[in-house]
């Protein structure tokens, strides 16, 4: 699934598009994904497009969160949580940094080996 996410993020021109491997972190997923949209539109067209490839891979989305303010969509895939959000919002929420992982420790560039 997560790269299912990750073509979905291309294809709809995500900005830094970063995979966050929390196994171990949280009992929530294991995998998170955080990307950036240009504005409200882009990130609410990024999410509806990642559950759209979802879907037609049988797998229907335990929850989509943030879709009316569209600042920040939250959704979730089970063993893959998507953030997509405006740069404001990604900028001040830092989630990155909330799980403790920087670049040189867990976190997995897009094109990283992971099976999901």
């Amino acid at each position: 699934m997560r790269d299912v996410v990750l073509t979905s993020l291309e294809d709809m021109k995500a900005v830094e598009p970063m995979v966050l491997d929390v196994r171990g972190k949280t009992g929530i997923t294991d995998i998170m994904v955080v990307a950036s949209g240009n504005s409200g539109r882009h990130v609410k067209a990024i999410a509806a497009r990642v559950v759209e490839d979802a879907k037609d891979r049988g797998l229907r989305p335990l929850g989509v969160e943030g879709e009316e303010s569209a600042e920040w969509v939250l959704v979730d895939l089970g063993d893959v949580v998507v953030h997509v959000m405006v740069p404001k919002m990604r900028d001040l929420y830092r989630l990155e940094r909330i799980w403790g992982i920087d670049e040189s420790e867990d976190s997995i560039p897009p094109t990283g080996d992971l099976q999901a």
